[in-house]
């Protein structure tokens, strides 16, 4: 499986999710006709754009254990995508993020449809229940899309226990995050156990883990926990850089958007320790201030920059992704998805989106 098996793997993934939320959107329209903004919101931001790493890893942890390939699998595991889902729309609210792929976030678009319809009431408040409940129906969408996948009885019950663990681990994440940006903290220590949590361990580690329970091949979950955890923090952590540095054009957000919401990543923390007392109190006073100007993102950046902290979070993810790879080498799995677990293992972590 090449870089065009992939593109293959991930173009299949994406028609089933278009047709998937196609049956889902006819069934919410012909509940009334109130519900076509709902189900309109729901099959565009599903199905526009996407990486699908969550659904691709839980397939190849499938194939590696030997398994054959099968259609009905590959619908399984798609639905590890719409979880992801219900974690951005979610995301967006709690960060308070406009934006989201250069579009408007849910809670926004729902916020304008409020204002644009001269509904009664607040509309800031109709957006952001909108999105809560639109994230909760992606959550109610992925337990159907594996129900629906076609796998059998036993497959269905032995991917249950991993499915809700991964969603756990999910939920806990995104508190521990919300948490650390409550108590201010600057640990390392804790702000890599959020990105472990909150990214690493549903992003790589436990799809790999729900991919092998599909196969009924629990043996292997330990060899896909040694190279999808640190891979899955190099993972988050790359994200923590595009979140500060990323290209507005190419990342969907503001530049600095992890500023403004006041993010406190592994690369804010090593900052911290860096710094000098002037460089903490400015990144302190300016740490989640939602108005942040370019010109104030800009000088916090040659802080982050001039305090190397930067290059400790690069050099960071350069050794995690190297220890996931080679964790890889005596383990049990089929050695042509190793190839392609590599693979994907510098495309998680080079990305630039």
């Amino acid at each position: 499986m090449a870089s065009q098996e992939l593109t293959q793997l991930r173009d299949e993934i994406n028609l089933i999710l278009a047709d998937f939320t196609d049956a889902r959107s006819r069934s919410l329209t012909d509940i009334g006709s109130e519900l076509q903004p709902v189900a309109h919101a729901m099959k565009e931001f599903i199905t526009d754009s996407g990486k699908r790493f969550r659904p691709i890893f839980a397939y190849l942890g499938y194939l590696g254990t030997g398994a054959s390939p099968r259609p009905e699998i590959l619908r399984a595991c798609t639905a590890l995508e719409l979880v992801h889902v219900c974690a951005l729309i979610h995301d967006d609210v709690m960060d308070g993020s406009d934006t989201r792929r250069n579009k408007p976030a849910i809670h926004k678009l729902f916020e304008s449809l409020h204002d644009n319809s001269s509904y009664q009431g607040n509309s800031e408040r109709f957006g952001l229940a909108s999105a809560i409940l639109l994230g909760d129906l992606a959550l109610v969408w992925a337990d159907r899309l594996l129900v629906e996948s076609g796998v059998t009885r036993e497959e269905f019950i032995n991917a249950q226990s991993v499915f809700s663990d991964m969603r756990d681990e999910l939920m806990a994440g995104q508190y521990l995050d919300v948490l650390e940006g409550a108590l201010a903290t600057t640990s390392v220590e804790r702000s890599l156990k959020v990105a472990r949590f909150k990214s690493g361990k549903y992003s790589i580690e436990r799809p790999l883990h729900f991919g092998a329970s599909l196969a009924g091949q629990s043996d292997f979950y330990e060899s896909y926990s040694k190279f999808g955890l640190p891979l899955g923090e190099a993972f988050q952590l790359r994200d923590d850089v595009l979140g500060v540095f990323g290209d507005p054009k190419t990342t969907g957000k503001p530049a600095g958007d992890d500023l403004r919401e006041g993010k406190r990543t592994v690369l804010i923390a090593v900052t911290m320790e860096n710094a000098t007392p002037d460089e903490r109190q400015i990144i302190t006073s300016s740490l989640g201030k939602p108005d942040l100007s370019t010109e104030s993102v800009a000088a916090l950046q040659e802080i982050i920059v001039r305090s190397g902290a930067l290059n400790e979070v690069e050099k960071l993810i350069t050794e995690l992704t190297h220890t996931a790879i080679s964790a890889l080498q005596d383990s049990p799995v089929n050695g042509k998805i190793v190839k392609v677990l590599e693979e994907m293992a510098i495309i998680a972590t080079q990305r630039s989106v």
